[in-house]
């Protein structure tokens, strides 16, 4: 959204739009007083923005919390950043679950991770955690996690005091092209056009060479499943294309570590996707069995897009 200003030779403006926005004092919408950075969290989309003035928005998976938990809606702003928090379970987490410590120190058992971001909301806070496997899905008690890289990024770009939004829907970005634009005042030249981007070769799609012989009920989705299979393979391509830039010498020791990472996966998703066998068929089993393993697959497939 573009704003010239008659005082200023340069201008640039970010904005997002999102259902129910409210209006500010004076008649200005929220939109037209949008600070320079602010985050956005959509639950529908799962995924935390990022939007900075004259930036391209950036955006991140992110878990919510879990069905029957109630997750604060509106504005908010970081009160305080925390490296290497102490976890403390609230009051209502202790009655459900009177096992649990009075606190965990920091450490990889501790379920903040390694940062976190409290907000103005009690006991509600953006933070890493020790199960990386549950971002993207509705598994925390009512906070936000990221994955451990993701909040350590996010971490060190934003200050105390951001403002942080949390709405239902989906969040409508501004185009790439209008987040980073500038309007230029009429007496200056127009800039020499930025030369295009590189475009990367398309990522190949690999089937799993399990799919002619695969007998358990969740490879034999994956593989016949088109969304499935789709998500497999890209990521099947991206660990391909990994393994083909590394050095000779070190490429069979990744290979290895590659098929060890997919052994751990099958288990996870065995563990957390179970279909007793004959049971698939089931279209209400099946349909539970397609969206975790989507789940799973979308969350494998952003990992080796960070490799």
């Amino acid at each position: 959204m573009w704003h010239l200003v008659p005082t200023a030779t340069l201008a640039i403006a970010l904005a997002f739009v999102s259902p129910g926005v409210p209006r500010a004092q004076g008649g200005a919408t929220a939109a037209e007083t949008t600070p320079a950075r602010q985050i956005v969290i959509s639950l529908t989309e799962r995924r935390l923005h990022l939007l900075e003035e004259g930036r391209p928005p950036r955006s991140f998976p992110v878990a919510i919390g879990r069905p029957g938990v109630a997750i604060p809606l509106g504005d908010s702003q970081i009160l305080r950043k925390r490296r290497n928090p102490t976890w403390r379970p609230t009051a209502n987490q202790r009655r459900e679950n009177p096992a649990l410590p009075a606190s965990v120190p920091p450490g990889p058992s501790n379920p903040l991770g390694k940062f976190a971001l409290d907000l103005g909301w009690t006991a509600i806070a953006i933070h890493g955690t020790n199960e990386p496997d549950s971002v993207g899905r509705r598994a925390s008690g009512g906070c936000f996690r990221m994955l451990p890289a993701d909040i350590a990024t996010l971490f060190e770009m934003v200050p105390v005091g951001t403002p942080v939004r949390v709405v239902s829907g989906p969040v409508v970005l501004p185009p790439p092209q209008a987040a980073a634009a500038v309007a230029v005042a009429a007496e200056f030249p127009a800039p020499t056009p930025a030369p295009l981007p590189k475009v990367a070769p398309p990522l190949p799609i690999l089937p799993d060479p399990r799919c002619a012989t695969a007998g358990a009920p969740l490879r034999r989705m994956i593989c016949t499943v088109p969304d499935l299979a789709a998500l497999d393979g890209r990521a099947r391509g991206l660990h391909q294309r990994h393994l083909a830039a590394l050095p000779a010498e070190r490429r069979d020791a990744a290979a290895y570590a590659l098929l060890q990472e997919e052994r751990r996966f099958d288990d996870r998703i065995t563990a957390r996707c179970w279909v007793r066998r004959g049971m698939e068929e089931d279209p209400a089993v099946a349909a539970a069995a397609r969206a975790c393993l989507s789940d799973a697959l979308t969350l494998r497939l952003e990992e080796a897009k960070r490799r």
